[in-house]
């Protein structure tokens, strides 16, 4: 069976740009999200999140009318899912989100379809999707079952792409896909060739999730090193950005730089579901989760101790993203830290965030200013360098030098 028509389950960072992709190229693509206002905005042409070129894409496919936006699930021959996966307060995996899509989609399917899991899951995910579609659907057969002979192939094919450069990186990135029989992975990459410029790799499907998990973990790890380091080289009074320069210099070392902690819905998330799945096993990957967890902290005491050199201090907080130029907030170290330090009370919050244009409400009730960096740096007696926006690196550095700076960043 041809694939002509695509449903994509969750229109955020990930499923938006993957479904404007797909359109792009000529396939029919449904849109399916719960937020009635992102699917009216895209059905408009226009887009609800920050990512470079997105909204020309988007402008584009919606007005030739190969991308439109639903709340309601329709058929299709192809299901991508692309819903968030976050974890609980005991750090164990929530799938109530899969969950809930497959619920949503298990209705509409047919004999012949391909449910696609983007999500970055926990070991084991995929299957459990099946089970739940085998659970809503006993009319149908599924892999887990009937292999390749199943009515219903189920693949999983991690999402890879660095926010800022999703366009680019979703062609031009190797794909990982593994289905639950051959026949799903076959089918999965039939799919993804349509838009994929990068090699498609087979593996199984728990294969393909530990790859994705794996390859955010060796990325927390490593800046679980350089925040440490960071840490012992304020102790020991060094330069931790020239140390990592002169280290780095040695052909076979690449330290990366540290910062005031590890956010996104990614590196920080995803160690987690291999601890969840091996508690015992995963002993450098759990400490360096707990090391990265730290470090806002160490820089919260920073601040407060600068704070107190001051009878009214007013402390400028540089950035809320996650990461440097985008508008995306998920668990980013950045905006725990501005939290934490307007729960303390202990002076005037004043944020800088150039890629949004309201604070979160939690924020604002806490009493917290969004301002210009000009404005910010006219009254602050402390200034915070929490993300490396390039509205800061631009930044005249005369302008810091009356103030008390703490740099996470090393752009000062």
């Amino acid at each position: 069976m041809s694939i002509e028509k695509v449903l994509v389950v969750g229109l955020g960072y990930i499923g938006l740009p993957t479904a404007a992709v797909i359109a792009s190229r000529g396939m029919d693509v449904v849109g399916l999200d719960v937020n009635q206002k992102a699917v009216d905005t895209i059905n408009k042409g226009e887009i609800h999140i920050v990512e470079p070129d997105l909204d020309i894409v988007v402008r584009s496919v919606v007005m030739t009318g190969k991308l439109c936006a639903t709340t309601e699930a329709e058929s299709a021959d192809a299901f991508m899912i692309a819903v968030p996966t976050p974890f609980n307060e005991d750090n164990s995996p929530d799938l109530s989100y899969i969950q809930a899509a497959a619920k949503t989609i298990a209705p509409v399917l047919e004999k012949g379809n391909l449910v696609i899991l983007e999500s970055t899951s926990p070991v084991g995910a995929t299957e459990k999707l099946a089970g739940w579609l085998k659970e809503a659907r006993p009319d149908l057969s599924f892999p887990q079952d009937k292999g390749d002979a199943a009515d219903i192939n189920v693949a999983h094919c991690p999402e890879r792409v660095l926010p800022g450069y999703v366009l680019q990186e979703l062609v031009s990135n190797d794909r990982v896909i593994g289905g639950i029989s051959n026949a799903c992975s076959e089918k999965a990459v039939a799919l993804y060739q349509t838009f994929v410029r990068g090699e498609c790799i087979i593996t199984n499907a728990r294969t393909a999730e530990m790859a994705k998990l794996t390859e955010n973990s060796f990325r927390d790890v490593n800046i679980a090193f350089a925040n440490e380091l960071s840490v012992i080289c304020d102790k020991l009074k060094i330069n931790v950005w020239e140390l990592v320069k002169l280290a780095n210099r040695h052909p076979r070392v690449n330290i990366l730089n540290p910062g005031p902690g590890v956010g996104g819905h990614c590196i920080a998330v995803d160690p987690w579901f291999i601890v969840d799945s091996c508690p015992e096993e995963a002993k450098i990957i759990r400490q360096a989760r707990l090391t990265n967890d730290a470090k806002p902290f160490y820089v919260i005491d920073q601040i407060t101790k600068a704070a107190d050199e001051f009878k009214r201090p007013v402390i400028a907080c540089l950035g809320l993203a996650f990461k440097a130029d985008i508008d995306d907030l998920r668990e980013s170290p950045a905006l725990q830290i501005v939290k934490e330090l307007a729960s303390r009370d202990i002076g005037e919050i004043i944020a800088i965030e150039p890629n949004i244009h309201e604070l979160p409400a939690n924020l604002s009730k806490e009493g917290v200013q969004l301002a210009t960096l000009e404005a910010a740096l006219e009254v602050a007696n402390v200034v915070v360098v929490l993300v490396d926006h390039k509205e800061f690196k631009a930044a005249d550095s005369t302008q810091f030098a009356t103030k008390v700076v703490i740099d996470t960043r090393g752009i000062i």
